[in-house]
């Protein structure tokens, strides 16, 4: 009973330290995508897409660990909302790679125009906001910090004024003809991309409420009736 107790709760840690893994290669994949993408960089934007299939990987193998604690463990109370939070955690670490993947695939798309240098100011904030943000919050699930895990949501204002001064700073640049309109649109979602990363992280935060204290949290982060 005591063997099987220590394996119990050897499989529930290795399932955070997996977690913590597959949030650090996403994160990775922020850094490098933005910087392929200010760049103007193809094979930077290249190994961005490729390097994705290793977080799938990673995200489906403990996904499939999760599940399988969950079914021969039976966990209860704060172990099991531990599990559950990591299904939903892991889920949104994996989407802030794909994001990352449409990133990297609008920077075949620029090539090779060159960036507004207003713009590539602003881009270049919002992958470090997106990164730190994603951070933040994967140390406080890891640390179970629901102080830390609010500071994610007070970046998240930071993430929505950045977005807010690239769509008017592309406005004022203007499109003269169709292909620079074209261009346009790709850095609008662009910016879009890096916002749901920051979204993601965010939710991540409301599941450290969630582990510490069994209550779910909305949108707008108040406790659910």
């Amino acid at each position: 009973m005591v063997e099987t107790r220590k394996r119990y709760h050897e499989e529930l840690h290795q399932l955070t330290v997996d977690t913590v893994r597959l949030a650090a290669m996403a994160a990775e994949q922020i850094a490098a995508g933005t910087e392929a993408l200010l760049g103007g960089d193809l094979a930077g934007a290249e190994r961005v897409i490729t390097e994705d299939r290793g977080i799938d990987d990673l995200f489906h193998a403990i996904e499939e660990n999760a599940y399988y604690v969950l079914a021969r463990q039976s966990p209860m109370a704060s172990e099991l909302r531990t599990v559950i939070a990591i299904l939903r955690v892991v889920h949104e670490i994996e989407r802030c790679g794909d994001l990352m993947v449409n990133v990297a695939k609008a920077t075949r798309r620029l090539y090779p125009y060159g960036l507004d240098p207003k713009v590539r100011g602003l881009i270049e904030r919002m992958g470090v906001q997106a990164g730190d943000q994603l951070r933040l919050a994967v140390v406080a699930f890891d640390d179970g910090d629901v102080v830390q895990a609010a500071a994610v949501e007070d970046m998240d204002d930071v993430m929505d004024d950045l977005t807010k001064a690239l769509f008017r700073t592309i406005f004022a640049v203007g499109a003269p003809d169709e292909a620079a309109l074209q261009r346009a649109v790709q850095v609008a979602l662009v910016g879009r991309y890096y916002e749901r990363i920051a979204d993601h992280a965010v939710n991540i935060s409301h599941r450290v409420h969630f582990v510490v204290t069994g209550a779910l949290l909305d949108q707008e982060g108040n406790d659910r009736i």
